[in-house]
């Protein structure tokens, strides 16, 4: 959750709380400006409003489901033990319920603008909708290995060289 503190006057301040943190906002202001770019200059270049729909939300999505994934795995990290804060756990679970609610509506909004598009036909109504969602989906999970393998300790020189056969060799 966000905070903007505002000092009113002495001894009186004001809080003003919103859904996120900045950084987020700023990621998903990244996200949308990119997917209109991407339209905007397919519909230029290839003038098929389809087509520009179709990568302009799938830029958007992707880019979106890229921060998404980051930020579970960053959440993940930091989970406590359920059994001694519940508190935590539940704040935890409403923040990835949010980030669901919030790449659901964009999946959905994407299917719609696209299915609105003047053209027919089995690809462009039923196909073509999904793709933004796939895209968002894939790029979900590859933001999540990103973050996870950034994580994840290296191995020492040390640890990379062969072990000695004697060594293994069973006593007795």
């Amino acid at each position: 959750m966000g905070r903007i503190v505002r000092e009113v006057s002495d001894g009186v301040t004001k809080h003003y709380w919103y859904p996120g943190e900045k950084a987020d906002w700023i990621k998903a202001g990244i996200a949308v400006g990119a997917g209109a770019v991407t339209f905007a200059l397919v519909a230029i270049v290839l003038k098929d409003m389809l087509v520009a729909a179709v990568l302009g939300t799938s830029v958007t999505t992707g880019v979106g489901g890229v921060n998404l994934g980051r930020r579970d795995v960053t959440a993940l990290k930091g989970f406590p033990d359920v059994a001694s804060a519940r508190k935590a756990a539940l704040a935890h679970a409403m923040r990835a319920g949010w980030r669901g609610l919030l790449y659901g509506f964009t999946a959905a909004a994407a299917a719609v603008f696209i299915v609105n598009m003047p053209h027919g036909g089995f690809v462009a109504d039923w196909l073509l909708p999904v793709v933004p969602a796939v895209v968002g989906a894939v790029a979900h999970q590859g933001g999540m290995v990103y973050e996870r393998m950034g994580q994840v300790p290296k191995a020492d020189a040390s640890d990379a060289e062969p072990a000695d056969p004697k060594e293994l060799e069973p006593a007795g």
